[in-house]
């Protein structure tokens, strides 16, 4: 599995070449809730370093939540195009989710090759782009393309170097360890930053929420296609992190996820159904409150799924 730096794709004029010569397009996709604080810069550097300085990016697409903190009018100042998820594909229902921002990016977007950004980044720079498309561009054998970076923790008013991506660490890394050691040279399976070609991607199922990212990569090792993916290093990734709460109910999501997919490869027997409920508890000085989510995290169905000519 080839590895690069997203300095060795920072000329973004000669990416510019190298995608007009393919008749090429590219969307960058952004799936957003409540990121006011961070979607404009993005946006605005997206914009200005390879829309306009370069014509790189073709569309930069807003696929939102609902958001209530002005994220919309942020991204859309910035020189995004701003869309409802809800509103895409409307006879196709909707649900609340990262990955149903994703799978409704699909369908919304006119590019070639999509690159999907987290809108929470503080440390965005233009390599979170050129570094995740330059290898789809540059190498007709690269189909998909992963991020992976340093994950600083945010506690308090510090910043420790390490100890981000504690899903990834504590739940995900123990599993593929145990059942899909194929994935273990994948360095940041849970990162939101990837770019792949749209036949390949429409060719996946997509979960609704946090789950997505593992069944790509898990799907894509059942498919034998693991040397078509490649991996780029963004250096660091700074954004919000969320309490443990939030987390607990990211893991269960992925573990449910993952479960499936066990029981569908053959690796485990479920002896009953997986129920969709997360208990947990939240104790601090006031006391002890129970809390519970429903947590079903569904799945949205390929797009294409009789176009298998990169799963094989």
């Amino acid at each position: 599995m080839q590895r690069f730096h997203h300095s060795q794709f920072s000329d973004a004029r000669r990416l510019s070449e190298l995608k007009l010569a393919a008749g090429q397009r590219v969307s960058v996709c952004i799936p957003t809730l409540n990121e006011a604080e961070t979607i404009g810069p993005i946006i605005a550097t997206i914009r200005a370093e390879l829309v306009e300085r370069v014509p790189l990016v073709d569309e930069i697409l807003v696929i939102d939540s609902n958001s209530t903190d002005g994220t919309c009018e942020c991204a859309g100042r910035a020189g995004a195009a701003v869309l409802q998820s809800a509103r895409i594909a409307p006879e196709t229902g909707t649900h609340t989710g990262k990955g149903e921002n994703l799978w409704k990016a699909l369908q919304a977007s006119e590019g070639s090759i999509i690159c999907y950004i987290d809108g929470d980044i503080s440390n965005f720079h233009p390599g979170f782009v050129t570094g995740l498309i330059g290898p789809l561009l540059a190498d007709p054998e690269i189909d998909y393309v992963k991020a992976y970076y340093e994950r600083p923790l945010a506690r308090g008013d510090s910043t420790h170097a390490a100890g981000g991506g504690r899903v990834s660490e504590i739940l995900v890394r123990p599993m593929i360890s145990l059942f899909y050691p194929e994935l273990a040279g994948i360095l940041q399976p849970l990162s939101g930053e990837y770019a792949a070609r749209r036949a390949l991607l429409e060719s996946l199922s997509f979960p609704t929420g946090y789950g997505v990212e593992i069944a790509h990569l898990i799907d894509l090792a059942r498919a034998g296609v693991l040397e078509r993916i490649a991996q780029t290093d963004l250096e660091k990734r700074i954004h919000r992190n969320r309490d443990d709460g939030d987390l607990g109910d990211t893991a269960f999501a992925i573990l449910r996820v993952i479960f499936r997919r066990l029981e569908r490869d053959g690796k485990l027997s479920i002896a009953s159904t997986l129920t969709d409920i997360h208990q947990r508890w939240l104790i601090d000085e006031t006391g002890i409150e129970s809390v519970t989510r429903r947590i079903p995290e569904p799945e949205r169905p390929p797009l294409r799924p009789e176009d298998l000519r990169f799963l094989r």
